[in-house]
């Protein structure tokens, strides 16, 4: 019997971007390269596990703009496209790098690009989807949802906002993979007051915050983070556990940051001639990351001055790595074990893109991991958030504190400098998606059409996504003309159905554009009896 649980929580989500008007538009790699790098990686760690009959349980977030991105036909076929184009630079550069110190990672980068497009393409049909389904079903993935289009909900300032981000979610998620999700991982673990309650209009049973969100609770939660607590409506919350967070998470403490592992920010993208790299890049010359990486962590030293990466090297330290973590879990448990008087759970929430995305060795690390547990100790037993509560139906009952997990715990992320002026468009946007969801009660035709697309203008324009990148300053031309792009959008909608005058061309070419949530019903902004002020 173990002692207590390791809750492991990966949270899969990426920006719904798709531009058919542009074969090679840039941002779009974003998908292709999470789908190489951590998605198929993932599949490949659930399936040897599955095939090697070894037990483990993971929770899996899939935000609906992912789910609705991998369904997509348009995509998947540029991505098979994308594949065979690494494929086509892998064996390229097992010629270039024969008897050189970098020989071994590019035999690793081959194989890896053939295994990759195995599982794609034959094994899955070109649509992961179906992967994580078959986990689920197989009981051995817990699949929850996130937030519609990954909105940040305190700033939501009318509750039907909330209602439609939760309601769509919830339908895309009971379509795709056949069931209601019982947990929810809402976007950036940001809580406040009111959003429980409309979780749990939805069945939603549990959801995360990060550490201080159950810590700086209204009441002293008896065990910490090490249980959840219920909210006053009855969802249960699950808070993040620090330690076991920090090993992994901490640029200077984590296992990512080691000497031996791969380093992501060298590239050959940018290191080689372009006279030999100019098909892998973008056709405008413009340069930008191959996944073909050759250099090791090393050191804090220059770019310029890394060492050759040796992948036997990085997998002894995953390994060791793996083992460590495993060790320290076990004491965690042990002492938490002998001062409660319910097993503990140990909540450890991932963005899912750290592994084999930034953290190369991360898929590889999580795997052994679970094996380690399954061989080497009987204190931990893996488990969903869902496995814990059947267990421990009734918990202490506590509101938890308003939190995110961004820097510094609170809202400055989502509300600096750089974004605060996307809220005032928000605000009437909304305003205005709520007159015409109450105005237009049965609407048909062309004109359900175009309310159903201003809905999700409006919801694509409220991606937390957006105020993100315009905090930390990578691609803010872009994050800021997708907001003023669909806020445009929407805004143009809204007169045109006021006054029953509908550019249909305009219309459907919006709805091949921005295609996200097919079944979407505009209604579901409506106002509700209850209050609608969070």
């Amino acid at each position: 019997m173990s002692q207590g649980y390791l809750a492991l929580v990966l949270h899969a989500h990426l920006p719904f971007v798709r531009h058919p008007e542009d074969e090679f538009f840039l941002e779009e790699r974003w998908l292709y390269e999470a789908i190489t790098e951590t998605y198929i990686p993932l599949v490949q760690v659930f399936d040897r596990l599955v095939r090697d009959e070894v037990p483990f349980k993971i929770t899996f977030s899939i935000s609906p703009p992912l789910v609705c991105m991998l369904n997509d036909h348009l995509l998947q076929q540029r991505y098979v496209q994308h594949l065979k184009k690494m494929m086509e630079l892998a064996e390229k550069e097992v010629l270039r790098t024969r008897n050189t110190t970098f020989y071994a990672a590019a035999l690793m980068y081959r194989q890896k690009m053939q295994d990759a497009f195995q599982t794609f393409y034959h094994r899955y049909n070109c649509n992961l989807n179906n992967a994580f389904k078959k986990f689920q079903d197989l009981g051995v993935v817990e699949l929850i949802t996130c937030g519609a289009t990954h909105g940040y909900m305190p700033f939501m300032h009318r509750k039907e906002s909330i209602y439609a981000q939760v309601e769509n979610a919830v339908s895309i998620h009971r379509k795709q993979f056949g069931k209601n999700p019982n947990g929810i991982w809402i976007p950036e673990c940001a809580y406040k007051e009111g959003v429980d309650e409309v979780l749990k209009d939805f069945n939603i049973k549990f959801f995360f915050t990060d550490t201080h969100g159950v810590l700086y609770a209204d009441r002293r939660p008896r065990y910490g983070v090490y249980a959840p607590i219920f909210s006053p409506s009855g969802v249960a919350v699950f808070a993040r556990d620090g330690e076991s967070s920090k090993q992994v998470w901490s640029a200077n403490e984590g296992y990512p940051g080691d000497a031996d592992y791969r380093e992501y920010y060298r590239d050959i993208g940018y290191d080689l001639d372009e006279e030999y790299i100019w098909e892998y890049i973008h056709p405008d010359g413009i340069r930008h990351n191959t996944g073909f990486k050759y250099h090791r962590i090393t050191g804090d030293v220059d770019l310029a001055d890394k060492e050759p990466y040796n992948p036997e090297w990085a997998e002894y330290k995953v390994q060791l790595h793996a083992g460590n973590f495993m060790f320290n879990r076990e004491k965690q448990i042990e002492y938490l074990a002998s001062i409660m008087d319910r097993k503990p759970i140990i909540v450890a929430p991932y963005d899912a893109e750290l592994f084999g995305h930034w953290w190369y060795e991360g898929p590889r690390w999580l795997e052994v991991l679970i094996r380690k547990i399954n061989q080497n100790n009987k204190n931990i037993r893996l488990a969903s958030p869902m496995d814990y509560l059947r267990e421990y139906p009734c918990n202490q009952v506590a509101k938890p504190c308003e939190s995110s997990w961004g820097n510094n715990g609170y809202h400055y992320v989502w509300l600096c400098r750089e974004n605060d002026w996307i809220y005032r468009h928000f605000h009437e946007a909304v305003d205005r998606m709520i007159d015409l969801a109450n105005t237009y009660i049965s609407a048909e035709g062309v004109h359900k059409r175009a309310l159903n697309q201003a809905a999700r203008e409006l919801m694509l324009a409220q991606a937390s996504d957006w105020a993100f990148i315009m905090y930390t300053g990578t691609t803010v031309e872009y994050a800021v003309r997708r907001t003023k792009t669909h806020i445009h959008n929407f805004l143009r909608l809204y007169e045109m159905i006021k006054h029953n005058n509908i550019d249909e061309p305009w219309l459907s070419s919006l709805e091949n554009r921005n295609n996200i949530f097919p079944e979407i019903d505009y209604r579901c902004f409506r106002s509700r009896l209850e209050s609608t002020a969070v």
